[in-house]
């Protein structure tokens, strides 16, 4: 028997009784809406993504509305979500809906696969959850959902794999349903089947899960390490950015100087964002969000 005819009503029976209410999730969230809580995702939890993704939508509720702003207002406005250069795609994103498809976020996959910033993921995501498309979204808890499940490995490898591409092209259920088994897939990896401690005895497919039924054989590939942050040049990236974020305007240098005390490494991190587009140099040698 296939196995999405083994996975795919236990699966989908959990998703409806223990769904988060996310309001990108409701039925009349507007695709644009979905996009935006498409790339504040990533890497990023949903607690964090709550305040900011509903300040956005607030704010900029069209991809109009934010193409009609500096770049820099959405760096402003990303706040601490990390990875600051999403706000730049999202904004780059948001001018290429406006300007190449009439202010209208495509549903072709293809067509989403072509905006700035916009990846094999997030162009599936998008097409299915905003569009009812029938797609492989393979994000990080699907990986691991399907590697533990089906393959019986602890964790998937560390980049998408075409096997894993074709064993989620094969587990795609009809139309209909496709969307709702993406989505419900990823949810169980998030809430139940996560990273650190998997709890089995909560998961709907546990009787059916290759890696619990061989005994859970410990991940043997290379070394998993955590990321670690304090002291990197990433933290001494978002303490500037935060200064330029609080300011109204342009800020001296000496501004910066007082935030950071490694000189060489501020002053690498500070050309970083330069060369990121995230700041900006002006001709009396002070710094702003890009204009």
């Amino acid at each position: 028997m296939p196995e999405s005819n083994r996975l795919l009503e236990p699966v989908l029976d959990w998703y409806a009784g223990n769904a988060r209410d996310l309001p990108w999730r409701a039925p009349g969230a507007s695709p644009w809406s979905i996009l935006v809580s498409e790339i504040m995702l990533q890497q990023t939890p949903v607690v964090r993504v709550l305040p900011v993704w509903t300040e956005w939508m607030e704010r900029w509720p069209t991809p109009a509305s934010l193409a009609a702003e500096a770049p820099g207002e959405a760096v402003r406005h990303w706040g601490r979500l990390g990875y600051p250069r999403r706000a730049l795609n999202l904004h780059a994103c948001a001018r290429a809906i406006t300007d190449r498809h009439g202010g209208e976020v495509p549903s072709e996959h293809d067509a989403l696969l072509a905006l700035p910033g916009v990846g094999e993921y997030t162009a599936a995501a998008v097409a299915s959850f905003a569009f009812g498309g029938r797609h492989a979204v393979l994000d990080t808890n699907v990986r691991r959902v399907l590697a533990r499940a089906v393959s019986g490995e602890e964790y998937p490898p560390k980049a998408t794999t075409p096997p894993e591409r074709r064993l989620a092209a094969s587990l795609l259920p009809d139309a209909d349903r496709a969307p709702v088994w993406a989505v419900a897939v990823m949810e169980l990896g998030a809430l139940v089947c996560t990273a650190r401690a998997a709890r089995c005895a909560d998961c709907p497919v546990s009787d059916l899960c290759a890696w619990r039924l061989a005994g859970k054989p410990a991940y043997d590939g290379p070394a998993r390490r955590g990321q670690t942050y304090a002291g990197t040049d990433r933290q001494c990236r978002g303490r500037l950015l935060a200064v330029l974020r609080q300011a109204h305007g342009p800020v001296p240098k000496g501004a910066l100087d007082v935030v950071w005390d490694d000189a060489p490494q501020r002053e690498r991190a500070l050309d970083g964002l330069i060369s990121d587009g995230l700041a900006e140099v002006l001709d009396d040698g002070t710094y702003r969000l890009p204009g």
